[in-house]
This record gives C-alpha cells, structure tokens and sequence, in this order.
C-alpha cells in the first residue's frame, strides 16, 4: 500500500457539492492499494501513520503523533499513486490493485487507523470527489508498506 500523508489544520471532501468527510487538525491521507497487497498491509500501514512524529512538541520539533495531539484523518481513495510514468506521457496504473480488492484494502486501512484511536472520516470509494485542505507547514510524506 502506498500512501501520501499530509500535516492539515483543516480537510473536507465533496462529492457532487455534498461534504462527505471533514477533519480539523491532524491528517488528510491518500490512499492506493497496489496489486499484490495482503491483508496484512492496512494494519501495517495504519500504524505506522498513527505513529508517525509530525506534529511539534513544546520545543518546536516534530516529536508528536496524531495520536499525541488529539487529531484526527481524511482518508481518501487515490489509485493514482499507482501511476507509472516511466515512459510517455499518459500515467499507466496497472500497478493499482483491481477495484474490489482496492477498496476492500481501503476500507480496512480506514478501519485499522481506527483501532489505533484515531478519528477516521472517508470518501468514497471510486467517486469523483472534490476535495480541499490546508497543509500545515508544509508537511508531506510518502509512505510505502
């Protein structure tokens, strides 16, 4: 599984001009499963993010964890990080898991993330969704599992 994570003070995803989901301050993560995932992957991935140090201490350093803050996530289905761009000009995704087992991976991804006690809100799955958000910082991570 694959994963951008990004530092937020606020998130929200639209679909067809409807909020679905919302966050206040913690994380706004993408998601993609990749073919191949096993079941272990969400779990695996949930607690590395539910563990990750981004957020600042008394002191100013990343040293805290979502956790730690009293956060919460955006968690949003992107298959596009599957993308090979290796050659040409148009991304190929055959890489991404086939869509069952994509949202199969991301709704236990989400589920996992909850069981770490972190407040978890979704899109949905294969939707076209708007969505918009304030990185804080900026913070970006890439994660793979």
């Amino acid at each position: 599984m694959r994963a951008v994570v990004q530092r937020v003070t606020g998130a929200e995803v639209a679909v067809a001009g409807e909020v679905i989901g919302r966050c206040g301050p913690g994380l706004m993560i993408l998601v993609c499963a990749m073919a191949g995932d096993d079941e272990g992957k969400p779990a695996k991935l949930a607690a590395k993010v539910a563990k990750l140090r981004i957020f600042a201490d008394e002191a100013g350093k990343m040293n805290l964890s979502v956790r730690d803050i009293g956060g919460a996530a955006l968690v949003i289905s992107q298959f596009t990080l599957a993308a090979d761009t290796r050659t040409g000009n148009r991304p190929g995704f055959s890489s991404a898991a086939p869509p069952a087992e994509g949202e199969r991976l991301y709704e236990a991804f989400a589920a996992a993330l909850r069981a770490e006690g972190v407040p978890v809100e979704t899109g949905r799955f294969g939707a076209d969704m708007a969505v918009s958000l304030t990185n804080d910082g900026p913070v970006t991570i890439w994660l793979e599992v």
